[in-house]
């Protein structure tokens, strides 16, 4: 590796490690925050465990052609960390062999990695019955060589998961950059017009939202039903579901949260919102985080705070189900964002 790189390697290990100080070890005025692991275990739960494995969530890339405020993955356009061929053949080996049936691209935008679409290509044959690409919209919209995307998506019946702020301009630009909210619009209608999230249709079109500030996101359902309401009326754009998913204090966000002074509020608000009812059911329990040059996560908010898995199994070359079933998922602070309210995944809330 070169002394660059390893520079720029051990300042990203420094900034997990002062995160987890901070998650960890914070002086809160109404003292020491309760512990995660003392509250799930007052829940009947003295560790967390994985079920069976339904989902690879694999990050291909932190690039990214937006800084949005609120991403844990602290991507940008100056982010070169990119999963190279040989690593995504090792996922390929992996996606031929296990059980999983859903296979999760995220980033970054996961587009822009070179090998993307060959890697979309090769995974389709392996035959996975649910291919996820987290995409945030105004990709397709960034580069002439982009503009096919929602056809290439089409082709292999990909599962167009898309992260949308807001239904205003407003508060999608104050989010996300300005000219981020029209450019989202122009992508959306451009997938409506190859079936993408049309009623009855088979292409899946599903929108996340995260909230803008300091606060919980509100009631999924009644989120959805506005989201429609207001796309359709305004913009004639149709898509299927509407996944709310809690910001988690870590990476840029925890940043915003202290920068701001609002991180105390938040962790208490997280505290007092916890779910038993949504302990069972979180993401961690049936996914497996692999970030973009192959190390093992429990998820991929672990993989931002450099928590990889309590196992001997921990880079994808080396892949063991068995073993890696046989592990305890590595929790803490910020696992209180996955259990508050109705709970949050990937997939939306999961109470």
């Amino acid at each position: 590796m070169a002394t660059k790189s390893l520079h720029k390697r051990n300042d990203e290990l420094a900034y997990a490690n002062k995160q987890l100080e901070i998650l960890n070890n914070g002086i809160f005025r109404n003292g020491e925050l309760p512990k995660f692991s003392d509250k799930i275990a007052e829940s009947g739960h003295k560790t967390l465990r994985p079920n069976k494995l339904e989902i690879l969530q694999i990050n291909v890339g932190y690039m990214c052609n937006q800084v949005c405020e609120h991403c844990h993955v602290d991507a940008g356009p100056d982010r070169k960390e990119i999963m190279t061929k040989e690593t995504m053949s090792h996922c390929l080996e992996v996606i031929k062999n296990t059980g999983a049936h859903t296979l999760d691209l995220t980033g970054g935008a996961p587009e822009m990695n070179p090998n993307f679409r060959w890697f979309v290509e090769e995974a389709s044959k392996a035959g996975i019955k649910d291919f996820i690409v987290r995409s945030n919209l105004t990709i397709i919209r960034a580069n002439k060589k982009y503009h096919d995307l929602p056809d290439f998506f089409k082709k292999y019946n990909v599962h167009v998961v898309s992260s949308m702020p807001h239904w205003t301009r407003g508060k999608t630009d104050k989010q996300r950059g300005d000219g981020v909210f029209d450019k989202s619009i122009k992508a959306l209608q451009e997938l409506n017009k190859r079936g993408y999230g049309m009623p009855g249709s088979d292409l899946k079109l599903d929108l996340v939202y995260n909230p803008s500030g300091a606060f919980l996101p509100g009631d999924q359902g009644a989120l959805e039903r506005d989201f429609k309401k207001a796309l359709s009326e305004d913009f004639d754009i149709q898509f299927h579901n509407l996944f709310t998913i809690t910001n988690l204090p870590i990476s840029r966000f925890l940043d915003y949260l202290i920068a701001s002074e609002n991180y105390e509020d938040y962790m208490y608000a997280l505290v007092d919102a916890y779910n038993p009812g949504a302990v069972a059911n979180v993401m961690c329990t049936n996914t497996i985080s692999i970030s973009w040059d192959g190390y093992l996560f429990d998820c991929d908010f672990n993989q931002m705070l450099d928590l990889k898995v309590a196992s001997k199994i921990q880079h994808i070359k080396d892949y063991n189900e068995n073993i890696l079933n046989n592990r305890d998922i590595i929790i803490s602070q910020h696992c209180y964002g996955c259990t508050a309210g109705a709970g949050s995944s990937c997939q939306g809330t999961v109470a």
